[in-house]
Parts: C-alpha cells; structure tokens; sequence
C-alpha cells in the first residue's frame, strides 16, 4: 500500500504453526535507492521480490535493510535477501540486537520453555516433516549480519529522510522510525492494531511491558497523521491522543 511520497506498507501473508499470519514490513524509497524496514520469517524472499514489483520499486535499487529488532519474524529472510541480492546491502540495527542478528547469542525469546510451549501449541493436523522443520528453525535461528550499529536519535536519508527512535521493552534493542516528510511513525513492535484501533505491544511477546509502555512517551513530541505496526497494519486515528493514553497504560 502506498502511503505517501518514499514510503509504501508491504502485506505479507505467510503460514504459521497451522494458519495465515500477515505481516506489514515498510519500504522506503526516494527513486533511487531502497531500504526495507524488517525481513519478515525465513523463506519469504521471493514474496518480498513480487511485493517490491507491486510498490514499483526494482529489486536492484534495495541498498539498505534496517532491523528493528532480533525476534524471528523480523530476522527471518535476511540471510537469504544478502546471498541473493543484486547490489551490496548495507545493514542496520540497533548495537544491543547485533550479537543476536548475527548468531553471536540465542534470540532472547528462544529459551527452552518457549520452544516446548511452541511444539506444544502446533496443531495435530501439522504434517511431521513440517513440524520438524519449524522447531529447527527455532533452535537455529537464520544469521544475519548487521554493518551498521545505530543507538536512537540518528537522522538516515532513507526515503526522504527518517529518524530512529529507541524504544525498549518489546526487545532490549527495539527501534521504531519517524519518516518526517508524511508524518509516518513505523512502529514495528512498539505499537499493534487490532480491530482498525491502536493498540500497545503484544503482552505476550513482550518480556518488559513497564519499559515497553515508557517508551511510548517518546513519540509525545511527533506530529503522526498514520502509524504503520508490523502486527495490524495501518492506523489513521488520532494518533497522538491514543499514544498518550496507552502510555499511561490504558487499555
């Protein structure tokens, strides 16, 4: 979906542990060069190539991918968008999330209570091979490579011009981004829509809520006309009413 001049909201629809699951990484772009906001879950290559045709946006203009933050769902295609890119990809996250994009430690949430939760959760219906193949995936998580560390506060020309905002909670390292020119606040997991409402991370997903919540106060100051959550798509509400009170922990 295209959302204003430089940026478009992808909608990725992949199969999860049984169902169709939807995901809503952003494409920045100023006519010349790309950059993707997340890489969706392994095998999802392809899809981002016809998803970038759709945005009229060539595959060889990709230069950048910026990583949010290390959960799999955001990691996933990574190593694949690196072996089978045209150019060289330039690759940026947060410097907390870069031992874990790259392999040097475990995914934070992949601790041996969570994988049995996940098998436990997976339908009977699941064939074996399946199976066997997400719980692998799982425990080996893909490895990426990370070339440029960022901390919160960076101003990056990607389409047009963003800025990169730390906010913790959902992961230690978990950055959102202010696209100035359209007034676009991409979200990542900071925020969820549900139901066409504004919503605060996913409490299930989410190992500290408290901080999680306090760094909404950092979008106080943002002039938003939509945000674009990575979980829910897109919100054109009254944006900066809704934020205030989520950070106060209104439901």
């Amino acid at each position: 979906m295209h959302i204003a001049k430089g940026i478009d909201m992808l909608e990725i629809s992949v199969q999860v542990m049984g169902g169709t699951e939807t995901i809503y990484p952003t494409l920045l772009w100023d006519g010349q060069a790309a950059t993707l906001v997340d890489t969706g879950y392994p095998g999802l290559l392809s899809t981002f190539r016809v998803a970038m045709e759709e945005a009229s946006v060539p595959w060889n203009q990709l230069r950048t991918i910026l990583i949010t933050h290390q959960d799999l769902d955001h990691i996933g295609s990574l190593p694949a968008l690196l072996e089978q890119a045209e150019t060289e990809l330039t690759v940026l996250a947060h410097e907390i999330e870069k031992p874990y994009i790259e392999g040097d430690k475990m995914l934070l949430k992949h601790t041996p209570e969570a994988l049995a939760a996940a098998e436990a959760m997976l339908p009977p219906t699941v064939p074996e091979e399946w199976r066997h193949a997400f719980l692998s995936v799982l425990a080996h998580p893909p490895k990426g490579r990370v070339d440029q560390t960022l901390i919160g506060g960076e101003r990056l020309p990607c389409g047009g011009g963003i800025t990169v905002i730390h906010t913790p909670g959902h992961s230690p390292g978990h950055l959102s981004l202010y696209h100035q020119a359209s007034c676009t606040l991409i979200a990542a997991d900071a925020l969820t829509v549900r139901g066409g409402e504004l919503y605060g991370p996913d409490a299930a997903a989410t190992p500290d809520m408290a901080t999680a919540l306090a760094s909404l106060q950092k979008f106080a100051d943002l002039e938003i006309r939509q945000v674009i959550c990575y979980h829910g798509g897109l919100y054109r509400g009254d944006a900066g009413r809704r934020i205030a009170a989520l950070s106060q922990g209104e439901a």
